[in-house]
């Protein structure tokens, strides 16, 4: 029954329909563009640690673009990119990273289209506040401007917001953390599984501004942490570095014979493999972190977009591909092992028990990010979905469930004996339908996302002529 369930996952949900419309968008705003994520490389790196990105007494009550792009990159920097890249690699070979790499530099275009466009479109409350994503874009881009018809804008919500849903429950942190840390300390992996989701509770119920101020912290911290552990690694293991480039590039375009636990990937899986596991930890092209970049206080949806692809940037480009070369170029890659346990055993053996211990804590404030940056995607669509009382109500059944959703899947793991491998089959299938859903409405508003970039290339970039005319934002 599983292995027919496997087979639809990766062979419908996750078959060449959507790498096609991922690896497809991603190349055609790439190219009509004039490839603007690669020229504006130096900008998108810099524009984070810039005044205007951290000015978080001038955002008020809304959050600075900078505490926004920390909560995304927390929401998006989590236990998948220690655990879920490392797994990517022990089944699909070192291939896999190659074509992850290769998304994300694709998503990067792709993430910076969709904040760009949840900026554009969103919506100010009667408070103040601001909010916007996916479905502010469908409804606004689709139905308003283009005409849609209201019924099929509302479906194309109703999907999103179901198929998002979908995932609150067979959410992997939880269980992840509980894995590294208890198999590293020796602690029950339900109790650690408890504590998480009891911390969780504690940030989540702080509000938002508070949990911008949190993320702004931790977030660099540990990203430094972790890829100052790997980058010692590397340095220990400097003669195998060359090999490992040659297995990553040869492994992404010709079969990997089966070696040691690893039993031979072909260059699809790979593909596949890379594609999903960069889409799974970036999520770009999902719509999720549009709905936090929404919230900031910025002046121009672009250079919103340019904090989106600043966060497929440090996501993939740096976590995730710190993991992959660590696991590559050690040797653990065909060990077979999986999950968590492979990139901490690969830090282990390199650099000691201290780096395990401290690495595992990391992967507990990684979950923490994940998760309560995901509360925020919930929120956004619960509130745009009801009105009135019963919004406030069913908000309010979010905040108190949403800290301990995941511990569902790990007392299915402990208790029932389900493997890593496994749950990342229902992640997949979690992950893929709201991603559909997206990447249908921003390929639809993609001419809108142009209009968007020509005013910002006239306004700030000297390139053609300001139309004064021209809406910034879909409220003016």
């Amino acid at each position: 029954m599983f292995a027919q369930f496997e087979s639809f996952v990766y062979n419908v949900i996750w078959g060449y329909p959507i790498l096609i419309a991922v690896g497809g968008f991603g190349l055609y705003v790439t190219i009509r563009s004039g490839f603007f994520q690669f020229r504006m490389l130096p900008t998108i790196l810099k524009y984070p640690f810039q005044k205007e990105a951290n000015d978080s007494k001038a955002a008020g009550q809304n959050l600075s673009t900078l505490e926004a792009v920390s909560i995304a990159i927390g929401g998006a920097v989590g236990v998948s990119n220690i655990s879920g890249v490392g797994t990517a690699i022990a089944t699909g070979g070192p291939g896999a990273l190659f074509w992850m790499l290769v998304a994300a530099f694709l998503g990067m275009m792709t993430k910076l289209v969709e904040t760009s466009l949840a900026l554009h479109y969103r919506h100010t409350r009667e408070d103040g506040t601001l909010t916007g994503g996916p479905t502010y874009y469908i409804m606004r881009g689709l139905y308003e401007e283009k005409g849609w018809p209201k019924k099929v804008c509302q479906l194309l919500c109703i999907l999103f917001g179901v198929s998002l849903f979908g995932i609150f429950f067979l959410t992997l942190q939880n269980y992840t953390v509980a894995e590294a840390v208890g198999s590293t300390f020796g602690v029950p992996y339900l109790a650690v599984g408890i504590v998480l989701a009891l911390v969780t509770a504690g940030c989540l119920w702080g509000g938002l501004k508070k949990l911008g101020k949190f993320a702004t912290f931790i977030v660099p911290v540990m990203c430094i942490f972790y890829i100052g552990c790997v980058i010692v690694c590397l340095i220990l293991n400097a003669g195998a570095i060359p090999g490992a480039i040659v297995q990553i590039v040869k492994g992404a375009f010709t079969y990997q014979a089966a070696v040691g636990g690893f039993a031979g990937a072909t260059v699809t899986k790979a593909l596949r493999l890379g594609f999903m596991r960069c889409i799974y930890s970036n999520e770009a092209g999902w719509g999720t972190s549009p709905m936090i970049h929404a919230t900031a206080n910025v002046d121009h949806p672009v250079k919103q977009g340019f904090m989106g692809a600043f966060e497929v940037f440090v996501d993939t480009c740096l976590v995730c591909c710190a993991t992959g070369v660590l696991v590559v170029v050690t040797g653990y890659w065909n060990s077979g092992l999986v999950g968590a346990e492979l990139t901490l055993t690969a830090l282990e053996a390199n650099i000691g028990s201290f780096a395990r211990m401290v690495v595992a804590i990391s992967i507990f404030f990684f979950a923490l990010t994940t998760g309560t940056g995901w509360f925020v995607y919930y929120d956004t669509v619960l509130a745009h979905a009801f009105k009135g009382k019963v919004r406030d109500t069913v908000r309010k059944i979010q905040l108190y469930l949403n800290p301990f959703k995941g511990l569902i899947i790990t007392v299915i793991t402990v208790v029932f004996g389900g493997t890593p491998a496994e749950v990342w089959v229902v992640a997949d299938f979690s992950s893929g339908l709201p991603t559909y859903v997206n990447l249908f409405v921003i390929i639809m508003l993609s001419g809108k996302f142009f209009e968007i970039l020509k005013d910002y290339k006239a306004r700030y970039m000297g390139i053609g002529q300001i139309d004064p005319n021209f809406k910034i934002f879909y409220e003016e």
